[in-house]
């Protein structure tokens, strides 16, 4: 079936919608994001309607969304089990557009790694020289980075120069965690604690009483208590970290990067039924995984 550019980009602008809101789309909506009048857009919705890769939906919530035949046609699957593999263009996501294909061009080449990126969306959003990250992708978690040389508006298509390909680790935190715990008593004194710091060579170590995890302490905190007037013979409870970041052991390292990056903190205290038995730094997993 040879379809027009225009009825292309309708077709491939309201599976995207429908895909990200799962109810009718209205044709206004879709001449928004395409920058077309709605009446072109109503008047090519009636041509797809005849073709039977739409259907409409009468009433004031009603819309369009597209039929498993359009699926076929544009090559793409309407299957919901998916994993979704983003996009980010300049640094800000691009909630409207979502990667279907990633083909590498140039991977023999001594300089250079081109891919071609086939998208669902609106591709004339991008532009040459945009700065784009895509994926993570659901089973190797790849992750690329690069910028827009070229685009192909009738197949939606982005052409892009990498910079950057990192497929993220997969393994489970306890795999990366340091264990056992270098651990504290809440009694112990700032003074020693401090000493036991400097000699275990570490930043910082949860307090944990009867297997129970009460807070936490790092040489930051220390240096703070100190500048504050803080007395060394002092228990370590009293200037001890409450609210501590805890994560089971069986989650995995990238989601755990995320939570990393979110939340900006420096290390998290890793558990197994609910005890803590590692500790799971940014210097872990930048040993890891340096490119992070």
């Amino acid at each position: 079936m040879d379809l027009s550019l225009i009825q292309k980009d309708i077709l491939i602008t309201l599976i995207s919608l429908y895909h990200q809101y799962s109810h009718p789309i209205k044709g206004e909506d879709i001449a928004d994001i395409i920058k077309r009048n709605p009446g072109t857009v109503r008047n090519q919705m009636q041509a797809l309607k005849a073709l039977g890769l739409v259907d409409g939906v009468p009433g004031p919530k009603g819309g369009y969304h597209p039929t498993s035949r359009a699926y076929s046609e544009l090559n793409v699957t309407a299957d919901d089990s998916e994993g979704e593999v983003a996009i980010l263009r300049n640094n800000e996501m691009i909630d409207s557009v979502r990667v279907n294909e990633i083909d590498f061009t140039t991977l023999t080449h001594a300089d250079l790694c081109h891919a071609l990126i086939k998208v669902i969306g609106n591709v004339r959003i991008f532009e040459v020289g945009d700065k784009v990250t895509i994926g993570p992708t659901p089973v190797n978690k790849l992750l690329i980075k690069g910028e827009v040389f070229g685009k192909d508006e009738i197949n939606s298509v982005l052409l892009i120069s990498t910079s950057e390909m990192t497929s993220l680790p997969k393994l489970p935190i306890r795999e990366y965690m340091t264990a056992p715990l270098v651990s504290l008593d809440a009694d112990m004194t700032v003074a020693y604690v401090m000493k036991t710091l400097l000699q275990r060579r570490i930043h910082g170590a949860p307090v944990i009483e009867e297997g129970r995890l009460l807070g936490i302490v790092t040489q930051t905190d220390i240096v703070s208590a100190i500048d504050q007037g803080v007395p060394m013979d002092s228990p370590v409870a009293d200037i001890m970290v409450r609210n501590v970041v805890t994560i089971p052991g069986d989650m995995r390292l990238y989601e755990v990067i995320r939570r990393f990056k979110e939340q900006d903190i420096g290390r998290v205290i890793v558990t197994e039924e609910g005890k803590p038995v590692g500790i799971l730094t940014h210097s872990d997993i930048i040993r890891v995984f340096p490119t992070l």
